[in-house]
């Protein structure tokens, strides 16, 4: 996933940065909307994905579809924003139980990759959207960046995070991003996967050896 410098925790039901708070009904609508595109790319992939499709699936407007996302890579770039924070709710049930921050960061990240494995061609659509965004798509992809960091830094146990350890976080990041990529592609065994994650995870304990 992208890594960006801030670290501020996502608040649910925004998409554009310098959006107004939601009213409960844009929010509804808004669910409902992100409901439906995954509904959509998980039958079907990106290509899937039409917005009058997605309209008409969420019962809004096109018109309206398009004030609340500009294009299909703004929607599903928020599409993988919101099954990363459905992602984080499951984990603060269910925490990973490894000793070590490494250990339990890599956890994680496995069982990320394994949720969006039972979906392959949602997670095939989220991340092509990431691929193609560009300046314009920004506010969602930082919404992406912030909510990985969150789930990163839960699984470390770390609420003031060093400048060292937010570098291990970015690389991790970038790294479990390529590893989802090449998985998708065929070029990447799902070992291969645990092994690249495992292996960049050991990045925590030597920023962690670095604050002392």
């Amino acid at each position: 996933m992208p890594a960006h410098a801030s670290t501020s925790r996502p608040q649910a039901g925004t998409s554009r940065s310098d959006a107004p708070p939601l009213t409960e009904r844009q929010e509804a609508r808004r669910r409902r909307i992100l409901r439906a595109s995954a509904q959509l790319a998980s039958r079907g992939g990106f290509d899937a994905v039409q917005m009058r499709e997605v309209a008409e699936s969420s019962q809004v407007a096109l018109g309206t579809l398009y004030r609340y996302f500009p294009s299909k890579v703004h929607l599903l770039v928020a599409t993988m924003q919101d099954q990363l924070e459905r992602l984080h709710g499951t984990l603060r049930k269910r925490p990973p139980a490894g000793d070590s921050a490494a250990e339990r960061v890599a956890e994680t990240l496995m069982r990320a990759f394994c949720a969006l494995q039972r979906e392959p061609d949602l997670a095939d659509a989220m991340v092509r959207a990431l691929t193609f965004a560009d300046r314009s798509v920004s506010p969602e992809v930082d919404q992406v960046s912030r909510q990985t960091t969150a789930i990163i830094l839960d699984a470390m146990g770390q609420d003031d995070p060093t400048p060292g350890q937010l570098s291990a976080v970015r690389v991790i990041e970038h790294t479990w991003l390529s590893a989802l990529i090449t998985w998708l592609s065929g070029r990447a065994s799902i070992a291969q996967v645990q092994g690249d994650i495992e292996t960049v995870c050991r990045l925590i304990g030597l920023a962690e050896s670095g604050r002392k």
